[in-house]
């Protein structure tokens, strides 16, 4: 189960018992499919660019899908498409928040 906090999720290339996943260009793929879904919907040319809600990216040598709420958010069926597809594959999600830049948090308040 997905927490409703989190900001994105990462879908990773790696099975729940620790094979990699194939083919080799899933995440591409996966990310292929979902460009038309972005902010202000798809134009002309939509499909030669990934969304920025559905990014292929490695992470520390592993494939992975980076899946923004906002696409939960925009288009709910895409969403759960993603969630789905990771349940179905059996792939390992890791769910983040963004964690506030030290500079843009307050001090805490003098001790006296």
């Amino acid at each position: 189960m997905i927490s409703p906090n989190a900001k994105e999720i990462f879908i990773q290339g790696i099975t729940h018992d620790g094979r990699t996943f194939r083919p080799s260009d899933w995440a591409e793929r996966l990310a292929g499919v979902m460009c038309s879904f972005r902010p202000g919907g798809a134009y002309p040319g939509s499909h030669l660019s990934y969304s920025p809600w559905c990014i292929p990216t490695t992470i520390n040598g592993v494939k992975c899908v980076v899946v923004n709420r906002a696409l939960r958010d925009a288009e709910p069926m895409a969403w759960d498409f993603c969630v789905n597809f990771a349940k179905d594959n059996n792939l390992q999600v890791a769910e983040a928040c963004l964690v506030p830049d030290p500079a843009d948090t307050p001090p805490p308040p003098a001790k006296t």
